[in-house]
């Protein structure tokens, strides 16, 4: 039962996580294009492409933290586990709770941020885009960074590569 809660979840995730990738970076790529052929064809330039830019750059790492996590490619060093394979569970266990709790952070200081920036009711400077909504990715990222992880401890411990394989 379990394990058909967390392949939904996967699904979802999956969903999420690759559509909203793909459609940020076209629409900063889009953005970029347009700014370089009118900068460079016509001598003139768009201010909010840049800040639009920059935005999507921040939007797409905290939303990559997730599918990094569902990839198996967060960044460790395995130096130990290579000299004494006997650790890599405890050590794979120990790395799984740090960002559970890293994860349990980002939500908790995440939506005090964001509730701060509600409050505040700041905007970005050339495209008045409200401040809480890029405040809200970091709860929503520690939510799903720590689904993805709960995941990733239930096929350590079934010993599953992947929830493709599931009934």
């Amino acid at each position: 039962m379990f394990g058909k809660i967390l392949h939904i979840a996967d699904k979802a995730l999956t969903f999420f996580e690759d559509w909203t990738l793909f459609i940020t970076v076209i629409v900063a790529l889009l953005a970029l294009f347009a700014n370089v052929v009118l900068r460079y064809g016509f001598n003139y330039s768009l201010a909010w492409s840049e800040e639009l830019v920059r935005e999507v750059i921040i939007y797409t790492t905290f939303i990559g933290c997730s599918a990094a996590i569902r990839k198996r490619s967060m960044i460790k060093i395995d130096a130990l586990v290579q000299l004494a394979p006997i650790l890599k569970m405890p050590l794979n266990l120990f790395s799984n709770i740090m960002t559970l709790l890293f994860a349990g952070m980002m939500m908790y200081y995440g939506w005090l941020m964001a509730v701060q920036q509600l409050a505040t009711g700041q905007k970005t400077i050339i495209l008045q885009i409200p401040l809480v909504y890029l405040y809200a990715i970091l709860p929503l990222m520690g939510v799903m960074m720590f689904i993805r992880t709960v995941q990733i401890m239930y096929l350590d411990f079934t010993g599953r590569e992947t929830f493709i394989d599931m009934p």
